[in-house]
């Protein structure tokens, strides 16, 4: 009983340390020799930091350096600020939302993963396609950094490597494309020490035709500029300094200290898309994560779908990889799961793409959605409602009986 997962982020860390626990040898590959990539998912949602409880790690990832996403806060015109959403009235103590960056959660998962004499990790190799027996999967080929070629045969190959999945490519599967009004770029701003002792809020600027959004780490902003999808390359036409003015029109709060951006390569695009597989296996493959379902930044909630992907897969597949290799009705049964939380939250997605983002990108409102507004003014539960569905999801995984372990 052996399995190859191609990708070393969250979902494949996750599936790799779960199904170690459970004594099946699982082989990780990561095509990158660290994890040190700037401005990827580190939104820890509630649904994962009780997981890190259940599988006994709960200490240790309290330990790991983070900050809590404050509530989403918008001001309207002539008004009160109203807050969108409301963590803190969840029940604790999962009433929060970790902000951590994506490398130290990963090296923190590869650390208790290689505890387990199961589990292997292989960087600086890449998947580069899919070995076959006749019409079923069994295994991959891959490719060091240094150009070496090999093959890895397995009894299950998992694809975890992203949104421009590889092994998705290869073994033929196309993605039913949702239409994503806008892309993203990511910068830093800098945080005073004066600012740091302030309760962190997450802090949106309307603009008309554009906006952005302000999440306060423990010594930066981390901002996020929203425009609509291909103005990339007028973007960088205007230069530096039209940004700057910009961010400062739509944060003047930050208008001191703008000029921290040196250039255009201090921004990072994100190509925002929003997919979803029609099926997510064939015989011997299964897809889990973004190489399934990609999804828009909208509400942070990819790390944490990956994740409960990667918990049903061990759960429903441990036994049947003990047994051999897991049937298609097996592989089936994993997506049965998952399609449904999967299906719900990309709704809600393209319902905040339809009323918080389209209308300012298009120039019809220069400022937050009435309609949300008055929703959470006039609706005393909706903001903790909005906060459940996005703090746990519509069907919140929990840790297999046979992976937890005592803190």
């Amino acid at each position: 009983m052996s399995v190859v997962i191609s990708g070393g982020g969250p979902a494949g860390m996750m599936l790799g340390l779960i199904l170690a626990r459970a004594g099946v040898e699982v082989t990780v590959l990561e095509k990158h020799g660290d994890f040190l990539r700037d401005f990827r998912g580190d939104t820890v949602h509630a649904s994962t930091v009780r997981l890190m409880d259940e599988l006994g790690l709960g200490r240790k990832f309290a330990a790991l350096p983070q900050s809590r996403l404050g509530n989403l806060v918008v001001q309207p015109p002539g008004s009160a600020p109203v807050a969108l959403s409301a963590y803190e009235r969840l029940r604790p103590p999962y009433n929060y939302i970790a902000m951590i960056p994506q490398w130290d959660l990963l090296n923190f998962l590869v650390a208790e993963a290689r505890q387990e004499p199961a589990f292997t990790l292989r960087m600086n190799t890449e998947a580069t396609g899919l070995l076959r027996d006749g019409g079923r999967v069994t295994g991959v080929r891959c490719r060091t950094r240094d150009g070496e070629e090999g093959e890895l045969r397995a009894d299950l190959t998992v694809a975890a490597d992203g949104r421009h999945s590889t092994l998705r490519r290869a073994a033929g599967l196309a993605a039913q494309e949702f239409p994503v009004p806008f892309d993203t770029w990511w910068f830093r701003l800098p945080r005073h020490p004066h600012e740091q002792a302030q309760p962190p809020s997450l802090v949106p600027g309307f603009g008309a035709g554009d906006m952005v959004l302000s999440f306060a780490r423990t010594d930066y902003f981390q901002i996020a500029y929203f425009r609509a999808k291909g103005a990339d390359p007028q973007l960088r036409a205007e230069g530096i300094e039209r940004f700057r003015e910009r961010i400062a029109r739509l944060l003047p709060q930050y208008a001191d200290r703008v000029d921290q951006l040196a250039s255009l390569d201090d921004l990072h695009l994100l190509d925002v898309r929003l997919n979803r597989l029609d099926r997510w296996y064939t015989d011997g493959l299964l897809l889990i994560g973004d190489a399934a379902h990609a999804m828009s930044p909208a509400g942070g909630v990819g790390i944490n779908l990956a994740i409960q992907d990667a918990v049903a897969a061990a759960t429903l597949l441990a036994e049947p990889l003990r047994r051999g290799r897991p049937t298609v009705a097996a592989l089936a049964r994993v997506q049965h799961r998952r399609l449904r939380p999967t299906v719900i939250m990309q709704r809600m997605q393209r319902v905040l793409h339809s009323v918080l983002f389209e209308p300012v990108l298009t120039g019809e409102r220069a400022g937050p959605p009435a309609r949300l507004v008055a929703l959470a003014r006039h609706v005393p539960g909706f903001p903790v409602l909005l906060s459940r569905l996005i703090a746990f999801g519509p069907l919140p995984e929990h840790a297999p009986a046979f992976a937890r372990r005592d803190a």
